[in-house]
C-alpha cells in the first residue's frame, strides 16, 4: 500500500501513542517514531521502571527529559512541557490524550485487562499481546467496533504480516494452497565440515547453537529433495535433526491467530514443521495431486529453513504457495520471479523478514489517523492453540507458557469453555493442575482451577455467545 497517499488526507494531524510493555518490540517502536513527524509515543508503561527508561534511552531521549509519574494529572502536566513519561501504574495511561494503546507485555491476563480498558475509554488498540490475541481477539475486535475504534495486529509481527499478504492475494484472484511463516531458528548445512546446526534466536540475540555431525548416509537426505521421493527425504531430514529443535508454541500461537483472521485450517494439528529449501516450499507445500504432501488447500503451516552458509535465509519471514485458476496467468508468474513447482502449476511468494516493531508504525497511523487496522477483516475464533502433556504431570504443579517444555501445543477447532473441553494455551498459563495428568493427555478445563477473577476468562466465555 502505498500509505503517503492516505496520510495527506490528514496533514497536520499527529498520532499520540503509549505503550505497555517495553521488550525489544515496543523499544523499536519508540525509535522508529522519532523518525516519523506523524508519530509521538510520548509515554511508556511498564512494571520495571528500569526497562521503560532504558527504552527511551536507546531512543536517545536525554535523562533530563525522562520523568517518572504515577498520577494522570503529573503525566498531562509532564507531557505538556514535553517530556517523556514513564510508569508503572498502567491504567492512567487510559486517562491521557492518547490515540492508540499498543499492548505488548506479552501476558495473556495483563492484555486482556489492558485492552478492554483502552477499548473502554474510546483508544484505538493495537494489539502486539499475541498470547492474548489467540485466546480472545474476536471479542476484543467486536467490542472495539461497538466502541467506534480499531482493534488490530501489528505489522512487523508475522501473524499481522501475513494477513495482510493472504488479503493481497485474494484480492489479486489467486488461490491460496498454503500460507505460513518460517521459523527465526533456520537449519546452516556446512558443505565441509559435514554438520547442521541451528541458532536459536532467543530475542535480539542468539542464545544457543546446536550442532549435529552429519553421517555419510546422511548426506544425500540434506541434499537436493527429489520430486519422487519427498515423504522418504522429508522423514529422514526430521530424524537426522532430531537434536535440533522443531517448532514450539510460541510459532503455533502466531499461526492460529492467522488462521481465525484469514479462514486457513492446520493440515495436522502439530503444523508439517518440514525443513525446506526456500526453492522446495512449493514443491512441498501444494496439494498431493500437484506433486505435494497437503490433503487440501487452504492451509496454514510453518516451515523450518534449510540453507547453506552461503545461502540466504528467510529471515522469519512469512509466505504464500498460490495458485492461477487461469492457465496464462499461472504462466506469468511461474515465470516472471516466482519459484514453482515442478509442474509451474503452483508458485511462492514470499516475505524473508519481518522487522517486529521497526516496521510497526505503519499500523499505529492507519488506526490513528485513518481508523482502519492493518490486519485482515475477518475476526472468528473457528481454532484454538490448546496444550497437551509432553510428560506426566502432578496435580499440584503450575502450569507454563507456550515455551514451557513439559507442554506441546496442537491447532485444534475451537471449542466452548466446559469441563471436558481443551483450555486455549494461553488460558493455561500459570494455573494450577487439580489432578494428575498423563503424557499425552490434552489439558482441559476439569483438569485445572478456575481462577475466581479473570478479565480473560470472563471475556473468552463472552466470546463463545458471539454470532457468527
Amino acid at each position: 500500500m502505498i500509505y503517503h497517499n492516505l496520510y495527506d488526507r490528514c496533514k497536520g494531524k499527529t498520532v499520540t501513542a503509549g505503550i505497555i510493555g517495553t521488550g525489544h518490540f515496543g523499544t523499536a517502536v519508540i525509535i522508529q517514531a522519532l523518525n516519523n513527524r506523524m508519530l509521538n509515543v510520548p509515554i511508556l508503561a511498564d512494571k520495571n521502571l528500569e526497562a521503560a527508561r532504558l527504552a527511551f534511552q536507546r531512543a536517545h531521549i536525554p535523562d533530563e527529559k525522562i520523568v517518572e509519574c504515577t498520577t494522570a494529572l503529573q503525566a498531562a502536566t509532564a507531557l505538556k512541557e514535553g517530556r517523556y513519561v514513564i510508569t508503572s501504574n498502567v491504567m492512567m495511561m487510559m486517562e491521557l490524550p492518547v490515540d492508540v494503546i499498543v499492548e505488548s507485555t506479552g501476558n495473556a491476563e495483563a492484555g486482556a485487562v489492558h485492552g478492554l480498558a483502552a477499548i473502554q475509554s474510546g483508544k484505538h488498540l493495537v494489539m502486539v499481546n499475541k498470547e492474548t490475541d489467540s485466546c480472545v481477539g474476536p471479542i476484543l475486535n467486536a467490542l472495539a467496533k461497538e466502541k467506534g475504534v480499531v482493534y488490530t495486529p501489528i505489522d512487523g509481527d508475522q501473524h499481522g504480516l501475513l494477513m495482510q499478504m493472504v488479503e493481497w492475494a485474494r484480492d489479486t484472484g489467486l488461490e491460496v494452497i498454503c500460507a505460513g511463516k518460517t521459523r527465526d531458528a533456520e537449519f546452516i548445512y556446512n558443505r565441509k565440515d559435514r554438520t547442521l546446526r541451528v541458532e536459536s534466536d532467543g530475542g535480539i540475540t542468539i542464545s544457543e547453537t546446536v550442532t549435529v555431525q552429519l553421517k555419510d548416509e546422511d548426506i544425500p537426505y540434506i541434499e537436493e529433495l527429489p520430486d519422487r521421493k519427498q515423504l522418504e527425504y522429508l522423514k529422514r531430514r526430521k530424524e537426522i535433526a532430531e537434536k535440533l529443535d522443531g517448532c514450539g508454541g510460541f510459532d503455533l500461537c502466531e499461526m492460529v491467530i492467522a488462521a481465525n483472521a484469514v479462514g486457513l485450517k492446520p493440515d495436522v494439528p502439530e503444523m508439517n514443521d518440514e525443513i525446506l529449501r526456500i526453492p522446495e516450499i512449493p514443491k512441498v507445500l501444494c496439494e498431493k495431486k500437484n506433486g505435494g504432501i497437503l490433503k487440501e488447500s487452504g492451509i496454514v503451516d510453518v516451515v523450518t529453513c534449510l540453507r547453506e552458509e552461503h545461502e540466504a535465509g528467510m529471515g522469519g519471514g512469512v509466505f504464500m504457495v498460490v495458485r492461477c485458476e487461469n492457465e496464462y496467468s499461472q504462466m506469468i508468474i511461474s515465470t516472471k520471479g516466482c519459484l514453482s513447482n515442478s509442474d509451474g502449476s503452483v508458485s511462492l511468494i514470499y516475505r524473508p523478514y519481518h522487522l517486529c516493531g521497526v516496521e510497526a508504525p505503519t499500523t499505529l497511523l492507519c488506526a490513528g489517523l485513518l481508523e482502519v487496522a492493518t490486519g485482515s477483516r475477518r475476526y472468528f475464533q473457528d481454532y484454538d492453540l490448546v496444550q497437551t502433556a509432553d510428560t506426566d504431570l502432578s496435580a499440584g504443579e503450575i502450569l507454563g507458557n507456550d515455551h514451557d517444555r513439559k507442554l506441546k501445543a496442537k491447532i485444534i477447532p475451537a471449542s466452548l469453555v466446559g469441563a471436558e473441553n481443551p483450555v486455549p494455551a494461553h488460558m493455561l498459563s500459570g494455573k494450577r493442575l487439580i489432578r494428575d495428568v498423563k503424557k499425552g493427555e490434552m489439558i482441559t478445563y476439569e483438569m485445572i482451577e478456575e481462577p475466581e477473577q479473570s478479565v480473560l476468562w470472563a471475556l473468552r466465555k463472552k466470546q463463545d455467545l458471539m454470532e457468527r
